[in-house]
């Protein structure tokens, strides 16, 4: 789901890393305004970031195309507003080390799936409550299937916006389409494993989500 470099227009490329300089010093003044304990949130952020960049090798064949792990959800609900500099630290080193994105777009990468965990955060903060049995599952469900729609929603709307008038835009829009619906089973699973380990975490330590 990373845009690699040669994609997108300069000036689009540009806005990303602009919109992601901002959307990166707002959620550090954020999250030091809403945390006393620095250190426990910058171990987890690193714990979380390094857990984002190491899924991108689990490689799920779902033809036509292959799908990796996102964690969009989880990263959010696991580090709110700190979940967005995570994340752009992940796809920093997925582009340098494997190739996955391009140091051009990652502005814009960090947009779509950072900005899709906090989204999926601010979901989970609006479904959590006191729950009982199944329906405890519907708040972790929801942002685990968000973080990884909302990702593909975003990039794939990217893309369609900014096909090259030398590239077939049929051909193109197919792919994309291809590519979303690929993702679909992925952002089910995700839901699951998102709502089980939520559900888990507001048991035992409640304190650990954001």
């Amino acid at each position: 789901m990373h845009i690699p470099d040669g994609m997108l227009p300069a000036e689009v490329c540009i806005a990303g890393y602009a919109g992601t300089a901002f959307l990166a010093w707002l959620s550090v003044k954020k999250a030091k305004s809403t945390t006393e304990d620095s250190a426990r949130v910058v171990s987890r952020a690193s714990v979380m970031a390094a857990a984002f960049f190491v899924v991108s090798w689990v490689h799920i064949p779902i033809p036509p195309v292959s799908v990796h792990p996102v964690l969009a959800g989880l990263m959010g609900i696991l580090l709110g507003w700190i979940s967005f500099p995570a994340i752009l630290v992940g796809l920093f080193f997925q582009a340098a080390m494997f190739g996955h994105g391009g140091f051009t777009t990652l502005g814009v990468n960090a947009l779509t799936m950072g900005g899709a965990a906090l989204l999926a955060w601010g979901a989970f903060r609006l479904l959590k409550g006191n729950e009982k049995g199944v329906k405890s599952l519907i708040p972790g469900f929801v942002a685990g299937l968000t973080g990884v729609v909302l990702a593909v929603v975003f990039t794939g709307s990217i893309l369609i916006l900014t096909i090259p008038e030398h590239i077939d835009a049929g051909v193109e829009f197919s792919s994309i389409l291809a590519m979303a619906a690929a993702h679909l089973p992925l952002a089910l699973a995700e839901g699951v494993f998102t709502a089980l380990v939520a559900r888990f975490l507001l048991k035992v330590r409640p304190d650990v989500l954001a």
